[in-house]
């Protein structure tokens, strides 16, 4: 898709030669002035946001458009950039000209330069990027990778990080937005409001378990909870919510004071007005007049932000578990466990969703969790006994048996499907599918417990022997006598004989036997070769050779076998 053209240089020249005639050489001056200006900000917002102006993103919305376009992450950290050096540059203004009233600026003469610093962001970036971040927003990844958007929105409602005014550092509680910038709020409602509530939806979905998700939870509760930013939000909603005949009231005159037959009272009207005014049109400007506003601070999202709440509490549930459990593992992953004593289950690999969740990772999820929750209690004004209520139900109700049900699902057309409930509980740990491996033991992947290049070579000698006299050991465990259950002791696993299940909730069942078959895999693994190793490490000390201690293991193996076969008839008679 072709990006917009930009007129080019010549072009502006041309038109200021053509008004030659027209203006003064004072006016063309100035014009001049403001076109080189302003150039190289429309240039570098028409390279990288293009694609989102209102027409533009209109038509990437279109069913027509069949690969619409998807920003990298080296896209939105330029933009990011982009947004930094702009609010810089803006933040240089004089503070006499940025302080001055509106009306002062019809009188008094400003340079172009100044006056570009003063609408650059509104006039050339806010719509674009607004459209920028809600297209992010909405068809990024639930990943880590959204760190790059995030920081990118933060950068833009947080104008005042990049001024020249040198100020002593605050701690992160007792940060405050100066006054002077509720106009730029008001002026910014949608990226602050919507955008947030984008942003919940996005967290209700993500895996708070995971440090990099919990830190992104933590950054934008940590913005918000910035000392008068939540009232000058609240403020600009009340302004936008200002029934509409208060617009059709505006004077077009300027200010009377009380000398000339008004008061202070008319001018501060005039003031809320304008307010009102900038406010309508920034929101309609971003949506269309029949745009259907959400609250910040509505019942509607402050249910949401309970939702969140409440699915931070049990993340921080599931990685204190997680970690109980990794320490767990840790203790019994000892030397000890080669010899037998230690947990050797397949199927429970990994039972955190993601190898790399170290004690220390759950560390900080917990400490960014933590400090969320405090930060929406503060942004929301929650009462702080509702929250303990909250968090101590969820406790008592969250025990480790809990753990072992099934996911929240539904009977569908085509079987089972997960609810929104449920995908939660799966991505934060809460609960989960009992999945176990029912293919051929033979073909499981390598374990870290055993050695890759045995595990390979012993496969395809028993696959030889297999194929060579697999009728004779069909026929020898068939069998009903000693001989056949001896076979079958050896050639047979005890959990021969597979149910496989049609469906997690399904109660139906399907046995299938496996044909018996020679399995050397098990001296593959670390503890048996250990094992072998002391043994014959034992027969060199009572003067044993390696011959005579093979067979010495090798009678010792037949041996138990006869015995345990033995003993597995008593039991069967008895």
């Amino acid at each position: 898709m072709a990006a917009p053209i930009l007129q080019q240089p010549s072009f502006l020249l041309a038109n200021l030669k053509a008004d030659s005639t027209t203006k003064p050489l004072l006016q063309r001056c100035q014009d001049l002035v403001r076109i080189i200006d302003e150039y190289p900000a429309k240039m570098f917002v028409e390279i990288w946001l293009h694609h989102y102006s209102l027409e533009m993103y209109q038509k990437l919305q279109s069913p027509q458009v069949k690969e619409p376009f998807t920003p990298t992450e080296e896209h939105v950290l330029v933009v990011r950039l982009l947004v930094k050096h702009l609010h810089a540059f803006s933040n240089s203004l004089k503070p006499e000209q940025l302080t001055s009233s509106p009306s002062a600026h019809s009188h008094t003469h400003t340079s172009p330069l100044e006056e570009f610093k003063r609408v650059v962001v509104q006039r050339f970036v806010q719509q674009k990027l607004y459209l920028f971040l809600q297209h992010c927003f909405s068809h990024w990844p639930l990943d880590a990778s959204f760190r790059a958007v995030l920081e990118t929105w933060l950068s833009y409602v947080q104008p005042w990080r990049y001024t020249r005014e040198k100020t002593n550092p605050q701690p992160d509680q007792n940060r405050t937005v100066p006054d002077k910038w509720e106009s730029f709020v008001q002026e910014n409602l949608l990226i602050y409001t919507k955008l947030f509530q984008v942003f919940l939806n996005r967290a209700i979905r993500t895996d708070l378990v995971n440090a990099k998700n919990a830190l992104m939870v933590f950054r934008v509760s940590k913005v918000f909870a910035q000392l008068n930013l939540a009232e000058m939000i609240q403020k600009g909603e009340q302004l936008f919510l200002e029934p509409e005949h208060v617009l059709h009231h505006r004077q077009p005159r300027g200010y009377l004071t009380p000398s000339q037959g008004g008061s202070y009272l008319s001018s501060r009207q005039r003031v809320v007005t304008d307010m009102v005014f900038r406010v309508k049109s920034h929101v309609y400007a971003l949506e269309g007049q029949d745009c259907q506003y959400k609250q910040m601070f509505g019942t509607e999202l402050r249910g949401a932000v309970m939702k969140l709440i409440q699915i931070i509490a049990q993340a921080r549930q599931t990685a204190k578990r997680i970690s109980d459990h990794s320490s767990e593992v840790a203790s019994n992953s000892s030397f000890l466990s080669w010899f037998g004593l230690g947990s050797s289950d397949l199927n429970n690999t990994f039972t955190s969703g993601e190898p790399d969740e170290s004690g220390e990772c759950l560390r900080k999820t917990h400490e960014f969790l933590d400090k969320a929750l405090e930060n929406l209690c503060q942004i929301f004004k929650l009462n702080q006994g509702q929250l303990t209520q909250l968090m101590s139900n969820l406790d008592s109700s969250q025990d480790d048996g809990n753990c072992k049900q099934l996911p929240d699902c539904i009977h569908g057309e085509n079987g089972l499907m997960l609810t929104d409930l449920g995908r939660r509980q799966i991505i934060n740990g809460l609960r989960r599918f009992d999945i176990q491996y029912q293919g051929d033991p033979e073909l499981q992947p390598i374990r870290s417990y055993e050695n890759a290049l045995l595990v390979r070579l012993l496969y395809r000698i028993s696959s030889l022997v297999n194929e060579r006299f697999g009728e004779q050991m069909n026929a020898l465990c068939s069998r009903p006598d000693f001989l056949g259950r001896l076979g079958r002791h050896y050639l047979t696993d005890p959990k021969s004989t597979i149910k496989l299940r049609q469906s997690p909730m399904s109660q139906r069942t399907l046995e299938r036997k496996r044909h018996p078959r020679l399995s050397l895999r098990g001296l593959a693994s670390y503890r048996t070769m250990v094992l072998l190793l002391l043994f014959y490490m034992v027969g060199a000390f009572l003067s044993f050779g390696p011959g005579s201690s093979t067979l010495l293991i090798v009678a010792g193996g037949f041996l138990y076998g006869l015995m345990m076969t033995l003993i597995g008839e008593k039991l069967k008679t008895h």
